[in-house]
């Protein structure tokens, strides 16, 4: 995963391009967000931390009243409490904070897991800071002459820092965004998997909507458990989903918006998380910086 941003779906709407095409796009409203940690996988003397590299960033300002103690422990230096004093006293080197207000939402972006824009063989990570260098993609012209070019850029960033969506998603094409599809409650198999249902004629006896035959389950697996995977009737939405590879349309700086054609899962209002997309396949911004080689024509016969 690359690094993202945290954010709210605002809703849908339209935007008109130069050419005066339609682009339905959804707008989400990123960051800022405050680096309350970074995860770092071994401490010195090669003691085992946390076992893998991430940057942990918070959304929105929480009442500090409405804040527990342990939510205003995890980003305040000045907070005081006996274990803190406790382990100054026997000399323990306390992480950094964040110094800002509690986080209403708190999400991890791990760094070390490769495939995106983040170059694996480059991060450093420790209690107070991380470094290390993303591939970027600038675009140049127009038409048939437009050409996206491949650069890397360094990243350092320190707990206390506050991301916005000109610096993370700097020279960003398209993006992956994650967020919990809209909960729909205990539905039937047509509702949820569209099943057609049974015959509708007057022979059918109250079947109209039911699944069908279950007589097969458990042939051909030795217990008579049913086979996993059988589609039947049960909780729909209030998932996780990613959509990937969705094309980024604007961004507007000044009231941290960003606009992004198609659709995206959940309600408005709802919580995503977004980062540049780690789709390197056809279709993708990476494969648009490799140059096309045309087929090499078969020799002629003499």
């Amino acid at each position: 995963m690359a690094l993202g941003l945290i954010g709210y779906k605002v809703g849908m709407t339209q935007v008109f391009t130069p050419e005066g095409k339609a682009e339905p796009v959804t707008v989400l409203q990123l960051g800022p967000c405050p680096v309350l940690q970074i995860k770092y996988p071994s401490a010195e003397g090669g003691a085992a931390k946390d076992g893998y590299t991430a940057i942990q960033l918070g959304f929105k300002d929480k009442k500090r009243k409405s804040a527990t103690r342990p939510e205003q422990g995890h980003v305040a230096a000045g907070l005081k409490s006996k274990r803190k004093d406790a382990r100054q006293k026997a000399g323990v080197v306390l992480p950094p904070k964040a110094d800002c207000e509690p986080q209403k939402v708190i999400r991890e972006f791990r760094i070390d897991l490769g495939g995106a824009f983040v170059q694996t063989g480059t991060i450093k990570a420790g209690p107070a800071e991380a470094s290390f260098k993303v591939e970027r993609i600038k675009v140049s012209g127009e038409g048939a002459t437009q050409k996206h070019e491949l650069y890397t850029e360094d990243v350092t960033l320190k707990v206390g820092d506050k991301l916005t969506v000109d610096q993370v998603f700097k020279d960003v094409q398209a993006v992956d965004v994650i967020g919990t599809t809209k909960g729909r409650g205990y539905t039937g198999v047509m509702k949820r998997h569209n099943f057609d249902g049974m015959p509708a004629a007057h022979g059918a006896k109250k079947v109209h909507r039911q699944a069908g035959s279950t007589a097969s389950l458990a042939s051909n697996r030795g217990t008579g458990r049913p086979k996993k995977g059988l589609r039947r009737a049960g909780q729909y939405g209030n998932e996780r989903v990613t959509i990937r590879n969705l094309t980024v349309v604007k961004v507007d700086v000044e009231n941290n918006l960003m606009l992004i054609r198609g659709g995206i899962p959940g309600f408005n209002g709802a919580v995503v998380m977004v980062r540049p997309t780690n789709k390197v396949g056809p279709g993708s911004p990476k494969a648009k910086t490799k140059a096309r080689v045309a087929p090499a024509t078969a020799a002629k016969k003499k």
